[in-house]
């Protein structure tokens, strides 16, 4: 009898439907008076005494699963009835449009991808920042103009919470919590106090890296600028870099990159000079090094910063950077092929 009981239990678990009919048909056959379970019971009085409680046990189980299946067989064909597989209640009334990926995600991608090939990780920190990290770890004097409030976004005037003016305050809040080797890319949204225009914004965005370890050098730096800008526009790239001053390294420099719309021979986007401006870099300061807790006579570094913006600007020639945040549709459908 126990036999009996898993074959019909093996058959019962392989049943489908189409059709409430059809779930019927299957609660009769399996399950009424005359149904197969039930002729089971009834053989139930010819099982010896011996056997008689496991064989009870296993025809409750049975009937149950019997009536499970079929429960479930009702329920999904009731769905089915109710609902067309085909109708997606979700949808607009009329045809909408696909979407395409931001300019500006397309090249910060991008740019986190080729920096990756470099072994470089993405580190991430809070927009509403404290002093201490986005100024003081970084070697900001305590009168700079950056700590200004014609310069930066204080919170309720309180100088100690403010909108972070650079994603550097992650490679200080990277460098607190972690010991050399440390490479990474940090990219985000920063704000700056500055008027609405077509050639700067109140807020934007940066991606920045750092590379902290042991006899790390200028040339470290150079190399991988280099990379970077032959990945980023085109092999024939060429970079030069001019002095330049920053808090938080020494030295300092500013890279131009050839012009990537007359090679280099000069036109009206370069004015003439053949060189476009796009980066800031140099070497980690050891005042920034020793605030955040590194020892810099054993370990250099350095860090360079550019401004999301301005990489797509020279890749796509806008010329307006408030087209980025306007949410213009015929300017986001002429990025479609960036996706």
């Amino acid at each position: 009898m126990l036999q009996k009981i898993n074959e019909l239990k093996s058959r019962i678990e392989g049943l489908t439907a189409a059709s409430a009919a059809d779930v019927e048909a299957l609660r009769i056959q399996y399950l009424s008076k005359k149904g197969e379970v039930s002729l089971l019971f009834n053989d139930f009085r010819n099982v010896p005494a011996d056997q008689k409680r496991a064989m009870g046990q296993a025809l409750n189980e049975l009937k149950n699963f019997a009536t499970d299946k079929i429960n479930s067989l009702r329920e999904a064909v009731e769905t089915t009835d109710t609902i067309d597989a085909d109708l997606d209640l979700t949808r607009t009334s009329s045809p909408t449009p696909l979407g395409s990926r931001h300019p500006l995600s397309v090249v910060r991608d991008e740019i986190i991808s080729i920096f990756s090939r470099l072994g470089f990780n993405v580190a991430e920190g809070p927009e509403i920042e404290d002093d201490w990290h986005v100024f003081s770890s970084l070697n900001f004097a305590a009168d700079h103009p950056a700590r200004d409030m014609q310069d930066t976004f204080f919170i309720q005037r309180n100088p100690d919470v403010l909108l972070r003016t650079h994603t550097s305050s992650v490679q200080s809040r990277v460098m607190e919590k972690t010991q050399p080797p440390i490479r990474i890319i940090c990219p985000g949204r920063v704000y700056r106090n500055e008027a609405i225009s077509a050639r700067a914004h109140c807020f934007f965005h940066q991606v920045e890296a750092l590379y902290v370890d042991r006899n790390v050098s200028f040339a470290d730096l150079k190399q991988t600028l280099l990379y970077f800008a032959r990945e980023m526009f085109s092999p024939e790239t060429k970079i030069r870099l001019r002095p330049s001053y920053f808090p938080f390294t020494e030295p300092s420099a500013e890279m131009d990159i050839s012009c990537n719309l007359c090679g280099g021979k000069g036109c009206s986007f370069c004015k003439g000079t053949g060189w476009v401006e796009i980066l800031g870099c140099g070497m980690v300061d050891p005042n920034v090094l020793d605030a955040c807790g590194i020892d810099s006579k054993e370990y250099t570094g350095f860090a360079l910063g550019m401004g999301v913006e301005r990489i797509t600007n020279l890749k796509y020639q806008v010329k307006d950077l408030r087209m980025f945040s306007e949410n213009d549709r015929r300017f986001l459908e002429e990025f479609t092929s960036a996706r």
